[in-house]
């Protein structure tokens, strides 16, 4: 098992799972207007590596940076942390 510092993770929302053995993440985070003082939210999106296919749309999942694997993919799946109440209504509707 590898050390992982945790400082290195992001939690996001997985918003796209058509590509094989990748998934689109948003990560949100909140910045502060240098001048004005006010808050606002910045939403960046990553192509992150699922290998085994476990997250789906709507689920929250924690990535890690690792060697790029494409020119786009940099990031790898360490773990669904819950999976999402769009993901498993998709699967009803498939199995009905």
């Amino acid at each position: 098992m590898e050390k992982v510092k945790s400082s290195k993770t992001m939690i996001g929302r997985v918003v796209s799972d058509k590509p094989s053995k990748t998934v689109v993440v948003a990560v949100e985070s909140r910045r502060e207007h240098p001048i004005y003082k006010k808050s606002y939210k910045v939403v960046k999106k990553y192509q992150v590596h699922d290998e085994n296919g476990a997250a789906h749309y709507g689920d929250i999942v924690e990535m890690i940076p690792t060697r790029p694997l494409s020119r786009t993919k940099n990031f790898r799946l360490l773990r669904v942390v819950t999976k999402g109440e769009v993901a498993e209504s998709a699967e009803l509707k498939e199995i009905t």
